[in-house]
């Protein structure tokens, strides 16, 4: 057998949510976790309290399927199959959305990514798309990749990374990993590690949004 790969144009879906109030706002594009859609991490940001004086941008996942529970359609950013060349898709596609947005935008002040679980990776990854320099990463629950070097994460000027206590997946080893590897790069970094699992929690919300106010006060 001679497995091949061949390019192929597809759509994406993103989701947009303008800020309460009129006039240039800040940015916020958000990245979802294995299994779910744009809905999930747009409802995580909205959760944010000072978050409605951002323009929320919620990114799904290029490689969509049904959920079986209950048959809703939902996305994964990539799977072990053709890994580099779905990474490669899912970066030329966030890149296009990044582009779009802050085209039509390009009054906005600052520019902010957030990711959760399978999504944290996209996140980071984003970081060498995104148009300018990035102001903040909130990352819940999901490490940095390996391949990124000092210089793509330099572009991050802040960033908080998260960890549930009981998260078996997102380790604590990975947790300190990742917390040294963006303070080397020069990265402000807040760590939390919180009370709970592989989750966006309570603790997880109130510490966003004493980031946002940093950020945008």
């Amino acid at each position: 057998m001679i497995e091949r790969a061949i390019a192929a144009a597809t759509h994406g879906r993103y989701l947009m949510e303008p800020p309460a109030s009129s006039g240039a706002a800040p940015v916020m594009f958000g990245f979802h976790g294995y299994g779910e859609g744009a809905e999930a991490q747009l409802d995580r940001m909205r959760a944010i309290p000072g978050a409605d004086r951002w323009r929320l941008v919620a990114i799904q996942g290029l490689h969509r399927f049904y959920q079986r529970r209950d048959n809703q359609v939902v996305a994964s950013w990539m799977t072990r199959q053709d890994r580099e060349l779905a990474i490669a898709d899912n970066l030329a596609y966030v890149a296009a959305v990044m582009r779009e947005v802050t085209r039509e935008f390009s009054s906005a002040p600052r520019l902010m990514l957030a990711g959760f679980s399978q999504g944290v990776a996209m996140t980071f990854r984003a970081v060498a798309a995104a148009p300018q320099r990035v102001d903040g990463v909130i990352a819940v629950g999901g490490d940095i990749p390996p391949e990124l070097d000092a210089a793509g994460l330099a572009r991050i000027g802040a960033a908080l990374v998260c960890r549930g206590e009981r998260d078996d997946w997102y380790t604590g080893q990975k947790f300190d990993d990742d917390v040294q590897r963006l303070r080397t790069a020069g990265t402000a970094v807040r760590p939390l590690l919180f009370a709970g699992g592989h989750e966006w929690s309570d603790d997880v919300i109130r510490a966003a949004a004493n980031f946002l106010d940093e950020s945008h006060p």
